[in-house]
């Protein structure tokens, strides 16, 4: 598979064509034909997944219909007095935007266009604000709605309703770290951040803050009705698409062929998910069948390997793997093997859960091939080079790794909010 990979076959294909040649030599070509037609149909066809085209489809109609102009003009005009206030506001932006779309590279692309001109026009250093607004990208990958937990629950069979809220406190989290992060890194290196003299009324303020009414109306109705279980979590993201394609289109704020635009984008995620996925169940249903899970389980046991011991070994293989391969990739290869030997020692398979997302998240701003660094920087359009990027980022990856150690130390932070469901 890693060769594969690295001759540049795409993702879906290398896993694919590994777990087809594995289960013909283990079990024979009559199971192969059918677990062909049966699996990937199978998946496709179940109800529950539908969530995930929603979930595009919502964010991708939020995007369009300048609700984001909105929430980072208001977190700019509330935070404008403080240095680095559009570091803040973007951070701001990004965590509110992530509540109504669980994309991180869609969110990256969107505030580099919107946020990046704008600190560079009051001096702020281009790649660390470059590397701000990747960072903050990655919190759609935690803050339901998130694209990343629902595959997180296809491929372990974990309730999607209990992961999506599981996101909640550690994206609030990571929100925090970044804003105080941000405070305590201007300290040292105020020359990244000039002060910007405009100051705002709070009559302006709280007119900014009142034009995003929207987006808490959205975050509102997709979580407080997972929550409250209104409507299940495979039905979330249609009620997030249709409150936003309603708001967009009473406030006439649709551009012409947006829609259209949006269905079609929806479309082109989905089908490259499901694709990846569907190697992906196939390549679990390789290592089951070979019989490799149960003979790992036997080895983990037999060297009495500990929790502690396999998080630990979790998180360097992650944070390494993570500088090659993209993050749904990652999540797709090693879940298969990792879920069982994590179930065998007693993790709870929720916080493992917001555990192994938090990873992919880091995974997508690390160097040379984190994702929202390559969504960055497509969407500078030539205004910023790779190496300013890759320089910016580092800072946000010192405040990942703290916030990163808060999870693994204090686990209710992610499991809480889960278990008040019960």
């Amino acid at each position: 598979m890693i060769l594969l990979l690295a001759l540049g076959v795409p993702v879906a294909y290398a896993i694919g064509a590994v777990a087809i040649v594995g289960i013909y030599v283990a079990i024979g070509p009559v199971f192969l034909l059918s677990t062909l037609q049966s699996l990937p149909y199978a998946f496709a066809s179940d109800y529950n997944f539908a969530v995930v085209p929603m979930f595009v489809l919502m964010g991708a109609l939020a995007s369009r219909s300048g609700i984001i102009t909105d929430l980072y003009a208001a977190a700019f005009k509330l935070t404008s007095h403080i240095r680095g206030s559009l570091m803040m506001a973007t951070v701001m932006a990004q965590a509110m935007f992530a509540a109504i779309s669980g994309s991180t590279t869609v969110a990256a692309s969107i505030f580099t266009r919107m946020a990046l001109p704008e600190m560079t026009r009051y001096g702020y250093n281009r790649g660390v604000s470059a590397g701000c607004v990747a960072a903050a990208g990655t919190l759609a990958g935690l803050i339901p709605p998130s694209i990343a937990m629902v595959l997180y629950a296809v491929l372990t069979g974990e309730p999607v309703g209990k992961l999506l809220i599981a996101g909640i406190f550690p994206g609030l989290l990571t929100a925090v770290g970044y804003l105080v992060g941000i405070r305590l890194m201007l300290i040292f290196r105020p020359e990244w951040a000039p002060l910007i003299a405009e100051r705002f009324t709070l009559r302006d303020k709280l007119k900014a803050v009142s034009n995003t009414w929207a987006v808490f109306l959205l975050i509102g109705l997709v979580l407080g009705g997972i929550y409250a279980g209104a409507f299940p979590p495979s039905a979330a993201g249609a009620v997030g698409a249709a409150g936003v394609l309603v708001i967009a289109l009473s406030s006439r704020r649709l551009p012409r062929g947006a829609l259209w635009d949006s269905l079609i984008e929806s479309a082109r995620i989905s089908a490259m998910l499901f694709l990846i996925v569907m190697a992906g169940l196939l390549f679990s249903r390789f290592l089951l069948i070979s019989g490799f899970i149960g003979e790992l389980k036997t080895f983990v046991m037999s060297v009495e390997l500990t929790a502690a011991m396999f998080i630990a070994m979790v998180l360097v293989l992650f944070l390494v793997l993570g500088c090659f391969v993209d993050s749904v990739s990652l999540m797709v290869i090693t879940l298969p093997f990792l879920y069982p030997i994590s179930k065998a020692l007693g993790i709870d398979g929720i916080w493992f859960g917001v555990l192994v997302i938090k990873l992919i998240e880091i995974a997508a701003i690390t160097p040379p091939v984190g994702l929202n660094l390559f969504a960055a920087l497509s969407a500078a359009r030539g205004e910023l080079t790779s190496r300013e990027l890759f320089k910016g980022v580092v800072p946000f990856l010192v405040m990942e790794a703290v916030i990163l150690a808060l999870l693994v130390a204090f686990p209710s932070i992610a499991t809480q909010l889960p278990a008040w469901m019960d």
